[in-house]
């Protein structure tokens, strides 16, 4: 039971990490994001690129399948993303 104890402590600490790199990565591509944002805002461009998001996401798909991660779960993260950096482009506008 030790060993197995073990384990699960390694295994949690690296989810710990990876987790921490998840969130420093969310930050940093949203520090990117909003200077788009003010970009888009500076020369009247929309909040929203449908071709970019429609071609971000098939990239990302293709990623996830390399890294044998559910293309359809990592399509609905991006979707996720995309919604919020669109809400702080509109948000930029006002």
């Amino acid at each position: 039971m030790t060993d197995v104890a073990e384990l699960l402590k390694n295994h949690r600490a690296s989810i710990d990490r990876l987790d921490a790199i998840l969130v420093f990565t969310l930050g940093e591509r949203f520090k990117h994001t909003q200077a788009v944002g003010q970009l888009k805002a500076e020369h009247g461009l929309p909040p929203s690129d449908p071709d970019r998001e429609a071609a971000q996401i098939e990239r990302l798909r293709d990623l996830a399948r390399q890294a044998d991660l559910d293309p359809e779960f990592a399509s609905k993260v991006l979707n996720f993303i995309i919604a919020e950096v669109i809400r702080h482009h509109r948000r930029q506008r006002s």
